[in-house]
């Protein structure tokens, strides 16, 4: 069974300067290969046949080094913003996308069966899943839990806050394409609201694996201890 992946690659990596300055961030190197290059191998090994990478920000540098895909023995191409169009609005320039199709970021370090997940979305015929992560935050203060009078009612040290985030990968049915607009900046929070308010709810899939977005300074350096330890965890057929 073909699978197809939409890869975005387009972002200017702000989050991540000064390192982005020079190159794109899906081109940031973790030990000797970049995220973009970890995450093509991952999708070859697992089934996928046709990648597109949605290009923006120094678009050249990226078709240089991955040109037509080969060296993986997967079909890459490209699709140009010509301007930022968020992270869903790009997939309105790709004009031959089939039925179903993954769409994840393109600086994702994680562990997920990205086959298993695209045959989870056909099976169930979702128009939309999302993949979650479950994140624990420290919140570094005491919390104060007050009244309308102004009364505390309870205090927490330091408390630990549990949330349910998305990871960046996403299984796409086509239908989704009605929702975005032409030429416009459209994001994942545009098209969240908008299915809701169709009475369409997204279906969302916990990953209990690894996960890391590398888009901040300290996960970049998190990425880049772990990785090698961790390595065997993300390649697998």
């Amino acid at each position: 069974m073909s699978k197809r992946a939409i890869i975005l690659a387009g972002g200017k990596g702000t989050r991540l300067r000064p390192y982005t300055v020079v190159l794109p961030k899906p081109l940031m190197p973790i030990q000797d290969c970049s995220i973009l290059e970890i995450i093509i191998k991952q999708l070859a090994l697992q089934g996928f046949d046709h990648i597109t990478l949605a290009v923006n920000h120094q678009a050249d540098i990226i078709k240089a080094l991955f040109g037509d895909g080969k060296k993986w023995n997967i079909y890459i191409d490209y699709s140009l913003e010509e301007k930022s169009l968020s992270t869903i609005g790009p997939l309105k320039l790709i004009k031959d996308l089939p039925q179903n199709f993954l769409v994840m970021n393109g600086d994702i370090l994680c562990d997920l069966k990205y086959g298993e997940f695209f045959e989870y979305h056909e099976k169930f015929q979702n128009i939309f899943t999302i993949s979650s992560y479950r994140r624990d935050h420290l919140v570094d203060y005491g919390v104060l839990e007050i009244n309308q009078l102004g009364k505390l009612q309870n205090f927490r040290e330091k408390p630990v806050l549990s949330y349910e985030v998305s990871m960046g990968v996403y299984m796409v049915h086509k239908e989704i394409l009605t929702f975005v607009p032409d030429g416009q900046p459209y994001g994942f929070d545009n098209l969240m609201a908008d299915l809701l308010d169709k009475k369409r709810p997204p279906t969302v899939k916990r990953h209990e694996g690894y996960w890391l977005d590398i888009g901040r300074p300290e996960d970049y350096m998190q990425a880049i201890e772990q990785f090698e330890t961790l390595s065997s965890h993300f390649f697998y057929e």
